[in-house]
């Protein structure tokens, strides 16, 4: 397997930091009670305020680490994650392309997005599996039910078993969501506790994705309400934005009521579909990656992607850059799997982007000399914006220009040098002219 670690150099514009802070000021607002306006003689910013720890950075840790893998059955995968704007990064993963044993053509992949700190997320990255196949659910000859049973009571055990843990231990009261893929020779088994989610392209198109999981869904309320709990402002009891969950054990203490009948439950839902050549490639991805962008949106894509590009690490680098350009303040995590079906890279697409690339270098160009001609400041986020305005054939689908922001740096940088030199030339002309 090759690793690597990337690190993004790309300068985050300044309307980003200022939804960070205005975000501070909603979260302060919300659990302090107090008022988001200023007060006569008092600063804007609240940043001296230091009485609860803010959830979010000045400035995002762009660093990415990601790595890739495959098996001999064919299938390949990438990983990538980024803490971002979070103060702490709680996301967890596990990658394994290929089971030991008897179940050696199966796979499994999963994404844990924590919350509230670090434990339960990494305890179940390295452990859930193991509950899974202790159950004897998971065979050779395979039974879907059997195999769907057996990953809801490796997923009740695991939790149950934490739950010992964290009040023996001492645990932090963390929780985290949960999304899955088991992969047999003739079936992929998707598996959801959260609001993380999975997603299966197929011929171009998106055939199934997972339900998140959210307290004001009509099941979910039900089952919160019927627990002796309440769903406010969206979330349980005021506080929990996932109505299902590993860990969070204080919405869990009714011992007298069965596991999956808690305020928060552990129970996953667990679908299977049968596995066809026209299987192109999974997503898996926390939240951080779906409150950036939709299903057919991503999908499209990591498909246009992979046309243009045979390393799925860059691909993965990529989709993170993109949700973070719109907008994105959570840890981000993706997996992308793919099929022997998946597109592969063609001469047609790869000259496509060259002149897609050509195309905004040369209206970067354009729009800095314009910006000269009028004696305005040549900013890098007018150079965007102007650009997101404008109509410009063969861009990413899903992505759209947001998805060029580092061509369109690499060009403002190029170009930029060329049109400052000019200045000083063109105030020695006037001179002259002058004189």
């Amino acid at each position: 397997m090759r690793t690597a670690r990337r690190a993004s150099n790309v300068e985050v514009p300044s309307f980003l930091r200022q939804m960070v802070r205005e975000t501070e000021k909603m979260v302060t607002f919300f659990f302090k009670g107090g008022s988001r306006e200023s007060s006569p003689g008092e600063e804007d910013g609240s940043d001296d305020d230091d009485s609860m720890p803010s959830p979010y950075l000045d400035r995002p840790i762009l660093e990415k680490h990601v790595s890739e893998g495959g098996s001999d059955l064919g299938v390949n995968y990438a990983v990538a994650s980024m803490q971002g704007w979070r103060a702490q990064m709680e996301d967890a993963h596990a990658c394994m392309p290929q089971l030991r044993g008897e179940l050696a053509d199966w796979a499994y992949y999963a994404v844990f997005d924590g919350h509230a700190g670090t434990t339960v997320a990494q305890y179940c990255s390295r452990n859930l599996l193991d509950h899974i196949l202790a159950t004897g659910g998971i065979k050779s000859d395979e039974d879907p039910e059997q195999v769907k049973e057996g990953i809801r009571e490796g997923f009740l055990d695991i939790d149950r078993h934490m739950h010992k843990l964290a009040r023996r231990e001492c645990w932090d009261r963390s929780g985290s969501t949960a999304a899955a893929v088991m992969i047999s020779s003739r079936y992929i088994y998707f598996i959801n506790c959260g609001d993380s989610r999975t997603l299966l392209c197929h011929d171009g198109q998106v055939v199934f994705y997972t339900e998140d999981h959210k307290p004001f869904n009509p099941r979910e309320k039900e089952r919160i309400q019927n627990a002796g709990g309440s769903v406010t402002l969206q979330r349980v009891n005021g506080s929990l934005a996932v109505s299902r969950a590993l860990g969070d054990f204080d919405f869990k203490e009714v011992d007298w009521r069965p596991q999956t009948e808690q305020l928060v439950s552990p129970e996953p839902e667990v679908y299977e579909l049968e596995r066809t050549p026209e299987d192109e490639f999974l997503i898996l991805a926390c939240d951080g990656v779906w409150d950036a962008i939709g299903n057919e949106e991503l999908c499209a894509f990591v498909r246009s992607r992979l046309q243009v590009c045979d390393d799925l690490r860059e691909i993965c680098a990529q989709v993170i850059d993109l949700c973070l350009y719109k907008g994105s303040l959570d840890n981000i995590s993706i997996i992308i799997v793919c099929f022997p079906g998946a597109p592969q890279v063609s001469q047609e697409a790869l000259q496509q982007e060259a002149e897609l690339e050509q195309h905004i270098d040369m209206k970067v160009e354009e729009i800095l000399q314009m910006m000269r001609s009028r004696d305005e400041d040549p900013d890098l986020l007018y150079v965007i914006k102007f650009l997101a305005a404008e109509e410009i054939p063969g861009l990413p689908p899903g992505g759209g220009i947001t998805s060029k922001r580092d061509c369109i740096i690499s060009a403002y940088q190029k170009h930029i040098t060329a049109v400052r030199t000019q200045e000083p030339m063109d105030i020695e002309g006037s001179e002259e002219d002058s004189n």
